[in-house]
């Protein structure tokens, strides 16, 4: 009779419990008050070994996972919206997911992705819009460079983010407006010898080194996310390899006069057909950034627009785009718009303004591995200048431009789920 008492007692405990049991969901339409932070909180959980559900399409790309006091806890302390649902409750949103009608889907993320970014170790997080938002999310990050990718480092990392570089080595062309700045003579002086350090004769031939052993990365399943001129020299260095395009004050010697007749498309991953530019003064690398006298906008009416794609068929680019508005606000940069007729076709176009011809926001494959190029310097200063101040990304929690980047952090946490489309 005792034993058939304590089995019932605990039956009725165990239901008890299950029925208390609920689910911690983190919405990221516009009742959120922090969503830089929430990806964070995301990228914290997943750390801890809990699965975290990315619910795609679903109040603007919202998390959920099971609730422990010490999960709600750090919600609190980093200050991002959340509600405390219950199992069934969740089993509900899940449903309504599930629905063949509805454009939503559940991603599940599985581990913490390892993340690199290529940057000088001297450079401030405020350098670069990527190292500040991942700074202000409260994600972890390593600083590699030129000497660690030659010497086989990036192997150790999931996801890597391509610093605004020059790969074609002319040091960003900055030599017309810089070349009597200290700071100027001394990234010259530095990259330089870091080129003879690393076994190169030229700084072009090193950063063609550390664009080929990157694009190996891809090849072997990374992801590589950049911005700004981080985009078109990449592809430009692939291009011209074997090929001298850098005039006598980058390198100590001319270019060859029939490089443009030269450059190779097929080894790039999303440009092709473009034309250098030839002028050593000019600030510009080639024609497949827009000109701003071409783009004929100004800061308040400079936006572009998210494609909508199908979650449950296209559930990459849809991760990507996850965001809680379609039209974001443009920003500039070196680079601050593809010229969208030299893109490749094979790409996936997730951003753009049709009218002016442009494409802001892309993604491809390059054999196991994926890439993503994103327009622009900072989503939040429209126009950054040599020596500006910081942006302080406590004024602009809710960035569409910034969420951008940290759907490609996200990305690579996800349980792999084969493309439809």
């Amino acid at each position: 009779m005792l034993f058939r008492f304590l089995t019932f007692l605990l039956a009725f405990v165990a239901v008890s419990f299950s029925s208390l049991a609920s689910t911690v969901l983190i919405p990221m339409d516009e009742t959120q008050k922090d969503h830089l932070k929430s990806y964070g909180v995301a990228y914290w959980v997943l750390s801890k070994n809990i699965q975290v559900d990315w619910l795609l399409n679903y109040r603007g790309g919202s998390f959920a996972f099971q609730y422990a006091p010490q999960l709600e806890s750090e919600l609190i302390v980093r200050g991002v919206s959340y509600q405390v649902i219950s199992d069934a409750q969740y089993t509900t949103v899940l449903s309504q997911i599930s629905d063949a009608d509805a454009n939503m889907d559940v991603m599940k993320l599985e581990k913490v992705p390892k993340v690199a970014v290529y940057t000088p170790k001297s450079k401030m997080p405020w350098d670069d819009a990527v190292t500040l938002v991942l700074t202000y999310a409260e994600i972890p990050y390593d600083k590699i460079y030129d000497e660690e990718i030659i010497k086989g480092d990036l192997p150790k990392y999931d996801w890597l983010h391509l610093h605004h570089e020059d790969f074609t080595g002319q040091y960003g062309k900055f030599y017309a407006s810089y070349k009597h700045f200290p700071w100027y003579q001394e990234q010259q002086q530095t990259a330089e010898e870091s080129a003879r350090k690393l076994g190169f004769h030229k700084v072009s031939q090193l950063k063609l080194g550390v664009v080929t052993r990157i694009k190996e990365f891809c090849a072997g399943g990374g992801f590589l996310f950049a911005m700004c001129s981080a985009t078109d020299t990449y592809d430009i260095a692939l291009a011209a390899e074997g090929v001298d395009i850098v005039d006598v004050m980058y390198d100590g010697d001319g270019v060859d006069p029939k490089a443009q007749d030269k450059l190779d498309y097929s080894k790039t991953f999303a440009f092709q057909d473009f034309k250098l530019v030839r002028n050593p003064l000019e600030y510009e690398y080639s024609n497949i950034d827009m000109q701003p006298q071409e783009r004929n906008v100004t800061e308040q009416n400079d936006f572009f627009q998210l494609f909508t794609f199908s979650a449950k068929w296209d559930p990459i680019p849809t991760m990507l785009s996850q965001n809680h508005t379609r039209t974001i606000k443009g920003f500039m940069g070196q680079t601050t718009a593809f010229r969208k007729r030299l893109v490749k076709p094979d790409v996936i176009v997730m951003g753009e303004n049709k009218e002016l011809g442009e494409i802001r926001y892309m993604h491809g494959t390059y054999a196991q591995g994926t890439w993503t190029f994103y327009g622009g310097h900072d989503p939040e200063d429209y126009q950054h200048l040599v020596g500006e101040d910081p942006t302080d990304l406590a004024l602009h929690p809710n960035s569409p431009g910034y969420r951008l980047i940290l759907n490609n952090i996200l990305f690579p946490a996800a349980k792999k789920k084969k493309q439809k489309t």
